[in-house]
């Protein structure tokens, strides 16, 4: 699926069908200057495949978070193209390659090309999310009529319910919301349509509900948790 919402910049959407998430690849049609969001250790093929044949210059890799559901490619992409890796400046990684940014910290890529990184903890405490112009890639803070989970790597119900409500439900009722996964075959939503339809983090619901959501979800570990966590404490960089 390719997605142009302008002119000048293109998204691509691309998919993990094992962990469901979603890796977002977007960049400036004239400069080809180009950043990655999310990559995974079992794609890196494809999306080096993908970044070559169409020519462009990956300049920044972006986590918004450290995953516990899959590796990230993010040190083999840096390897390959010489990007930059960005994360959150409270995850706590040892990976030279990175580069820690702050909340509110923008960046401009090209002269059409600019991301606006924002710091939303509760998934985990360096969950963030990355505005590029009226799209918001939105990892596992906020996802399509949900959200991610609450109860490990630092999660905390208070904090998510406070950056969606504080942070992303503050931007305009229009601005597309695509996210870090989805399970039911879904691409996209809108700021007002999780803000009406969401079940856990709708306007109508308080935080006692929310809490009581979350609190009662009883899901599984993560399969690969042990394995994500040790590899992506390094970026994704194999360890002799």
């Amino acid at each position: 699926m390719q997605m142009i919402f302008s002119k000048k910049i293109t998204v691509r959407p691309l998919f993990e069908k094992e962990s469901s998430t979603y890796t977002y690849l977007i960049y400036d049609n004239e400069t080809l200057d180009a950043i990655i969001i999310d990559p995974v250790k079992e794609t890196l093929q494809r999306d080096v495949n993908l970044i070559t044949e169409l020519g462009l210059k990956l300049q920044w890799i972006l986590e918004t978070h450290i995953h516990a559901d899959h590796i990230t490619s993010a040190f083999d992409l840096h390897t390959k193209f010489g990007a930059t890796i960005g994360l959150s400046n409270h995850a706590i990684v040892d990976c030279v390659q990175a580069k820690c940014l702050n909340d509110g910290e923008e960046i401009q890529v090209s002269n059409d090309l600019a991301f606006k990184f924002i710091e939303t903890p509760g998934h985990t405490n360096c969950s963030a999310c990355i505005l590029i112009d009226n799209f918001l890639f939105s990892g596992d803070t906020l996802l399509i009529r949900g959200c991610g989970r609450t109860d490990f790597q630092q999660g905390s119900n208070e904090s998510l319910f406070k950056s969606v409500r504080e942070k992303l439900f503050t931007l305009g009722d229009e601005t597309i919301v695509l996210p870090g996964h989805n399970y039911k075959g879904e691409f996209f939503s809108t700021i007002g349509e999780e803000k009406s339809f969401n079940p856990r983090l709708k306007m109508d619901n308080s935080f006692e509900q929310f809490a009581e959501i979350m609190d009662n979800l009883k899901l599984a570990a993560p399969k690969k948790i042990d394995i994500a966590l040790a590899g992506n404490k390094y970026c994704g960089r194999e360890q002799v």
